[in-house]
């Protein structure tokens, strides 16, 4: 996870307090939003069923970068859909004014690429996306699971690196499968750190030591869990805030040896459907470890996209300031180097992906109501 840290006077720290829990721009601060995907939301005559699975990443350069699937004839996921493209936004003014889209991985009819996922790797300036894959025509029902880098802010990708035998035993061939959508995490000690899920044998947390050239599995599988990601708040203390489908909130988890072991459960307070979510560290240059979570905030509904802070590294959690009231699905979450955030979000029923700038003074001001 990208790391940068924020100055900020003493006096954004000391804001009114907001009334009410709704999408709104209060006390003057600017809240921008920018409708992504479709890029052009009155042109019928693109064929694409929809745009989903948001992964956003901050390259080195301050350039903020969106990948999303284009699921062109339905919007049904991998093994079900032969036409899944990658393809990404950028955004070099603080997710203001975003680049047209670009298709970065597209395979032949029958062959789909989805849920991207980056990493961004400030040690030497790589952006990492990975993605899932399948061959629908000769390996039905096989995930793979391939890495794209780019050394340029997004602007090129190199050609795909199919990590598969690194990390899936040969005994899973054929399970249902994934790498997390969203981002992965950098330990401060460099090593990458990433989410796989097998539905049957468990989440499991892949890690490269080597900046993305080689991944190996951790052989500990954390249950319960789905799509999880992962924070390490030091090099021997990582953090896991996962799905649980049905359970109506999230689970964490906690590990003291860099994924030797876990332990944890369901966190009561933040309550979810069951729905991919984000997590971003927000560095500051003193104090208490700042985290940010974004997540649809209903029980069982994918709905009330919701923003909050944590100010004791995941302990304890602010209540959600309601940024999507209505129908919201997966998200993520990154760190400007300005201070403020950006929000990637699905709505609507999966019928548009907006882009979200929240200030930082409302980050650091009394809008959360911890």
């Amino acid at each position: 996870m990208k790391r940068f840290i924020v100055f900020i006077f003493p006096a954004l720290l000391c804001l009114p307090c907001l009334s009410g829990r709704t999408f709104s721009s209060p006390g003057g601060d600017s809240i921008s939003r920018t409708v992504l995907f479709p890029e052009n939301p009155d042109d019928t005559s693109v064929r694409t069923a929809c745009y989903r699975i948001p992964s956003m990443a901050v390259a080195e350069d301050g350039t903020v970068v969106v990948a999303v699937d284009q699921r062109v004839p339905s919007c049904s996921d991998l093994r079900w859909n032969r036409d899944i493209n990658i393809v990404v936004r950028r955004s070099t003014d603080g997710g203001r004014t975003w680049t047209a889209a670009e298709r970065i991985v597209d395979f032949p009819e029958g062959i789909s690429a989805s849920d991207p996922s980056m990493i961004s790797d400030a040690a030497n300036g790589t952006l990492h996306l990975f993605y899932n894959y399948m061959d629908l025509d000769r390996a039905p029902g096989v995930y793979r699971f391939h890495r794209i880098e780019s050394r340029d802010c997004g602007n090129t990708w190199s050609a795909p690196q199919d990590i598969t035998d690194m990390v899936v035993p040969e005994e899973w061939e054929g399970d249902f499968m994934f790498i997390t959508s969203g981002q992965g995490a950098v330990s401060p000690d460099g090593t990458l750190l990433h989410t796989l899920v097998n539905i049957d044998e468990g989440m499991h947390v892949v890690r490269s030591c080597d900046s993305g050239r080689t991944w190996e599995l951790l052989p500990v599988p954390v249950r319960p869990a789905d799509e999880s990601k992962i924070i390490a708040l030091s090099d021997s203390l990582w953090m896991l805030n996962c799905r649980v489908n049905g359970a109506g909130c999230r689970y964490v988890y906690y590990s003291t040896d860099r994924g030797a072991s876990w332990t944890g459960g369901p966190d009561s307070s933040l309550s979810d459907p069951g729905c991919n979510a984000a997590v971003a560290e927000y560095a500051l240059p003193s104090g208490p470890t700042l985290l940010l979570f974004v997540n649809a905030t209903d029980s069982t509904e994918r709905t009330a996209l919701g923003l909050r802070r944590s100010l004791d590294g995941g302990k304890e959690w602010s209540r959600p300031f309601i940024i999507n009231a209505g129908s919201s699905g997966y998200s993520d979450i990154a760190v400007l180097p300005s201070g403020d955030a950006v929000i990637v979000y699905e709505r609507d029923g999966y019928s548009r992906m907006d882009a979200t700038v929240i200030p930082c003074r409302m980050i650091l001001g009394e809008y959360f109501l911890d």
